[in-house]
This record gives structure tokens, C-alpha cells and sequence, in this order.
């Protein structure tokens, strides 16, 4: 059952603060009430320190924000300022050579800033292929959520945008006339404008207009409200795969999404231009996974006919594609 009105979704006001010494509290990860209260890291007062240099430097929030939680989590088990035994342990540790990795690129900023000598690890990402679900499995989990969480995630299906781009939407980057989204970039990708279709129109429009924002109020910080409403994604999201009882839907990120919309648009083009385009890439490389993502065997389609513009219109943003015109009939497939 979908929750009605304000009270899941809304995202409490909150700014973060603006005078040094205060700001400092800000990078401190929000304890979660569920969960065990963690100790003080030992070099808290540095990597909070540490934080507020990379901020001067022009680093962006949530970038900062992460190394803020890597250095923490480190300093739990080993103090930063034993270089050789921080080494140690992140040779022996049971993580991904990816998340070792970007362990090894917080502490080389970070020692870099504290004067220490230290000669960072090889360590290399080993890329996998994300998940990629059906897209009634993704339908299905839109269909069991919130009002204001089904819109975010249609928004995130039919566009392919970042999280933090949606998030960052306003009513003005919406032209209704059009049906067009103005995307305004994240990651140094480029900005893009993104046609909608009426049913995402009209589930963005079925919103609460109390802010410039259509997914947050003006004074929450985009960074912990954000996480706020990630939490509130998963809750439904764990509701939604145990009553449909498919484990699949527990995979479904919101970057699935971006991922899911990318591999359908390069298997319906295949045009690897347009996809890079449609992302916002600026690195052809970073787009041509999408090239061997899916597997299709099976050309199997759904086919519908229109008999009027206003039906071919309802197909064309149901994702149906124009085949052919027989005795006057307009033909639309689209793979199951």
C-alpha cells in the first residue's frame, strides 16, 4: 500500500552551518538511531581538519563527505598516524580491490596534508557489470512505493539522470509545454535537456509545490537530505521485495536505474553516441559498457496499434517504437 501525504517522504529543513569552528561538526556522519552508537576514531580532530582544507580546495560536499567516512572507519581499527601498520592492515583486510582502492587515494590526500611520507599501495579497480533488472521488475517497485519516491524513481527510468541530478531538480528546469527536463550536470558530465512523458508530468505535478525544488524544501542541505530519503527508498524498497518475495528487487539502486535506461537506449538505437550523449558523458569509454550489458535472445515483442495521434502518442512514452502503417492502422512494438 502506498503511504499517503507528507509524512514519509517529507525531508526535515535542515542547512548546514557557515562559521568555521561549526562546520567542522558537519562533516561528521549523523548517527542513524537504529544503530549501535560507533567509538571516536583517535584522529577525529585531523580528518575533520583534513576535511575543511579539501572543502578550501574546492572538493564538492559529498566527495569530501566520503572521505571523511573512509578515514573514520580506518582510524577505528588502526590509527592513521602509524603509516606502516595502516598499511599492513589494508593489505590483509577482506574488502574489494576497488574499495582498497579508494581507501589507498583518502589516505594519499590525506598524508599528503599531514606531512607524512607514504608511498601509496598498487591496488586496481576490477570493473563489473551492474545489475540490470526487467523492467517490470522495476515498474513493479515504482507501483509499491510513495507518491513522491514513485515520481523520483519514474524520473531517474525514463531519463537516466544521477540521483543528485534529480534531486536537484526545480518546477523551472520543468517545461511543461514541452515535456522536457533541463539537467544541470554532476561529475563534470555535461548539461542536458531530457524529454518526459505525460505520465511522469503529471506524477511530478501531483507534488507538493512548496519550494523552488521539487523534491526538497529550499533550506534542507541537498547532502543530508538526500540521505534521509535514501533511507526512506530502502524501507519501501525492502517492503516491495518481500511481498512481490523476489530477492531481484532488493538489487535495485537508484544508479540501476541510470544503468537500466542506458542499456534499453543503446539496444533500441544502437547508436553509442546517442547514449553518451543521453548521460552526459564526456568519455566515450565510460558509455561503451553499455554495448554488452544485456543479452536479448530472443526478439520477442509486444505489439500494439493506434488508431488515433493521441494513442501513437501514449505508446511512443510507453517506450513502444512506430514499425509500419497497414490500411490505416499505425503498428508499435516494443521487446518484453
Amino acid at each position: 500500500m502506498r503511504e499517503s501525504g507528507r509524512s514519509r517522504d517529507r525531508i526535515p529543513p535542515e542547512a548546514p552551518p557557515h562559521n568555521p569552528e561549526a562546520r567542522l561538526v558537519y562533516f561528521e556522519q549523523k548517527q542513524v538511531p537504529s544503530r549501535p552508537v560507533l567509538p571516536t576514531p583517535p584522529n577525529l580532530g585531523d580528518i575533520l581538519s583534513h576535511a575543511l582544507a579539501l572543502e578550501r580546495q574546492g572538493y564538492k560536499s559529498n566527495s569530501v563527505r566520503g572521505t571523511v567516512s573512509g578515514l573514520k572507519a580506518l582510524d577505528r581499527r588502526i590509527s592513521l598516524l602509524d603509516v606502516q601498520g595502516v598499511l599492513t592492515y589494508l593489505a590483509r583486510v577482506q574488502v574489494s580491490p576497488t574499495r582498497k582502492e579508494q581507501l589507498s587515494n583518502y589516505l594519499e590526500k590525506f598524508y599528503k596534508w599531514k606531512g607524512l611520507e607514504f608511498q601509496k599501495p598498487r591496488y586496481k579497480r576490477v570493473l563489473k557489470l551492474p545489475f540490470i533488472p526487467t523492467e517490470n521488475e522495476v515498474d513493479q517497485l515504482i507501483g509499491g512505493v510513495g507518491r513522491k519516491t514513485a515520481a523520483f524513481l519514474e524520473l531517474l527510468k525514463q531519463t537516466g539522470v544521477r540521483a543528485g541530478e534529480a534531486w536537484a531538480l526545480k518546477w523551472i528546469d520543468i517545461d511543461p509545454e514541452k515535456s522536457m527536463a533541463n539537467i544541470s550536470p554532476e561529475k563534470g558530465s555535461n548539461p542536458r535537456q531530457l524529454r518526459i512523458s505525460s505520465r511522469l508530468m503529471a506524477m511530478l505535478n501531483g507534488l507538493p509545490h512548496k519550494s523552488q525544488f521539487i523534491f526538497h524544501l529550499d533550506d534542507a542541505d541537498p547532502i543530508t537530505s538526500l540521505d534521509h530519503f535514501r533511507r526512506i527508498f530502502d524501507r519501501q524498497r525492502k517492503k516491495v521485495a518481500e511481498r512481490l518475495a523476489n530477492p531481484r528487487i532488493m538489487q535495485i539502486h537508484w544508479h540501476t536505474l541510470r544503468h537500466f535506461k542506458a542499456t534499453m537506449e543503446y539496444h533500441r538505437t544502437k547508436d553509442i553516441l546517442h547514449v553518451m550523449q543521453l548521460l552526459g558523458h564526456k568519455n566515450i569509454r565510460n558509455t561503451l559498457i553499455y554495448t554488452h550489458l544485456m543479452d536479448f535472445p530472443n526478439d520477442d515483442y509486444v505489439c500494439k496499434v493506434a488508431q488515433t495521434v493521441k494513442e501513437a502518442q501514449e505508446l511512443v512514452e510507453a517506450g513502444f517504437d512506430y514499425v509500419c502503417e497497414v490500411e490505416g492502422y499505425k503498428l508499435f512494438r516494443k521487446r518484453k
